[in-house]
Parts: structure tokens; sequence; C-alpha cells
């Protein structure tokens, strides 16, 4: 498939899983620290990962990090119902924007790094005392990084409500960044 042309990088996001895909251009990403604050004070998962708070970047390195790209690819799977669905959700999705950045390098895009949706679970919680298992699949969620994903969904034009009930419909989220 060529990817010479963003357009072609959202159809081949949906090929490798996202339910969609769209282009966003870097200052659309919002970043604050309020973000990092809830996922260090309001996750059950907090510090189970090498990349979660306080294991990810912080805000400000995220930002300065979006600042280096131009535009970027946003995932969005869903939307799904059920909370036995988030796990393989979330998961379907890093996948696709995981092997999407990998395709992107290959493609001649060197300069390309994502952020998932939820903790980076590839092989379940994190022995942080000893080297990661796999590296080079390890990404860190958006929320993590400090991203505010529901005023980044908006900028990108997408609607995005909070969940009020686990009969409400929910989608995730994540960001693949090129250059």
């Amino acid at each position: 498939m060529d990817l010479s042309h963003p357009e072609a990088w959202c159809a081949r996001a949906v090929v490798l899983g996202a339910d969609a895909a769209t282009i966003i251009d870097t200052g659309k990403i919002v970043t604050a620290e309020w973000v990092r604050m809830k996922c260090l004070y309001g996750c059950d998962d907090n510090g189970s990962y090498r990349t979660c708070p306080p294991n990810s970047p912080e805000p400000a390195c995220t930002r300065h990090l979006v600042d280096e790209f131009q535009r970027a690819v946003l995932l969005r799977g869903g939307p799904h119902r059920g909370r036995q669905n988030s796990d393989p959700m979330s998961r379907k999705l890093n996948d696709a924007a995981l092997k999407l950045e990998g395709e992107l390098f290959l493609a001649g895009f060197f300069k390309t790094w994502m952020m998932g949706a939820g903790p980076c679970d590839y092989c379940g919680t994190c022995e942080l005392e000893g080297p990661c298992v796999a590296p080079e699949r390890a990404r860190p969620s958006m929320e993590g990084c400090g991203i505010d994903v529901f005023t980044t969904v908006h900028n990108a034009g997408w609607e995005l409500e909070v969940v009020q009930t686990e009969g409400d419909e929910y989608s995730f989220f994540a960001l693949v960044l090129v250059d």
C-alpha cells in the first residue's frame, strides 16, 4: 500500500483494526497537568506499568515532543458497549496504532511515534524491577502522558461524551505522531 499521503494513513489504520481515523494538526493536541493527576490519583492501575504515571512522560515533556511534529493520525476504536469489551477493544486499537507506526516508519517516515489507549498490557502487569519484556511494543497512553483526550478529540471534529452508566457507548483513542 502506498502510504505517501495522509489520507492513506487513515485508510490503513482502519484496515489494521481502528474503527475510524483522522489527521489532526499537532497544534490541536492539548496537554494538561490535570490529566496526569487523574491517572496518578484516579486509576486503579497507577504505578503498575512502566508506561503509566509516575513512569510515563510528564505533560511538559509530551508538549515538547508533540511540538516536534506537524501532524498526527488520531485513531478511534468504537463505539462499544459493555465493560467486558474494554480490554480486548483497547488492545485491538493499540495493535492497529502500533502497526501503523511501524508501517509508516518503513514507508520512509522515520519520525513517527504512537501513544495508546489505557495501560500497556501486552504482558500483564509489569515486573518493575527487571527489564521490560516487550520494549518494542510498550507505549504509554495519551492520558498517561498528559494529553487531554476529550478536548483533542473535539478539536479533531469528533464527538465524545462522558460515559455515565455501564450501558453507555464508549470509545478508545490512540495517536500516531508522524512527519
